[in-house]
């Protein structure tokens, strides 16, 4: 839905949530999660990209829910329902990192154990990475949604424009 009364100053403003999310989860998860993993930081250390890209999508969560100018406040909305699918790629992920931990204690020896631990953990941050590269790449349309003035059908049947 085009939404013509927007400034260019809305524009901006609107660009922001889609901005943040793509530079926050892109350095962290595209960055970071590789370097954890190069430097042999172990599970927990997978914990902190985790972290962080919660604590990104908790903001993006909270700004959402205060009160801006609706094609602002639209555009927050929509950058935190792509974040939700971010959060489903990690409950995939964490899924099948508990299958992978339950798999390697089936093995007889600490070796073989060690081997279906490594194979299994990284196969099971791939979803992750994949619903990364996706939302990255919604985001980076709805820049371009914003600097059209458009608002997605979705967000605004359920949130319908205020009369003017």
């Amino acid at each position: 839905m085009r939404y013509p009364q927007a400034t260019s100053l809305d524009v901006r403003k609107a660009q922001q949530p889609h901005n943040l999310y793509i530079a926050g989860v892109l350095m962290v998860n595209l960055l970071m999660t590789p370097a954890v993993i190069a430097l042999k930081l172990g599970m927990l250390g997978l914990l902190v990209p985790l972290l962080l890209t919660g604590s990104l999508i908790a903001y993006i969560f909270l700004r959402s829910r205060r009160p801006a100018r609706w094609f602002v406040n639209m555009h927050w909305r929509l950058c935190f329902n792509r974040a939700k699918l971010l959060l489903l790629g990690y409950a995939i992920s964490g899924t099948l990192v508990l299958i992978g931990w339950l798999v390697s204690l089936t093995a007889d020896n600490a070796s073989m154990a060690h081997i279906l631990w490594t194979a299994l953990t990284r196969i099971a941050v791939i979803p992750a990475l994949i619903f990364v590269l996706v939302t990255a790449v919604l985001e980076f349309s709805a820049i371009g949604q914003a600097a059209n003035r458009e608002v997605s059908d979705k967000c605004a049947a359920k949130f319908p424009p205020p009369a003017e």
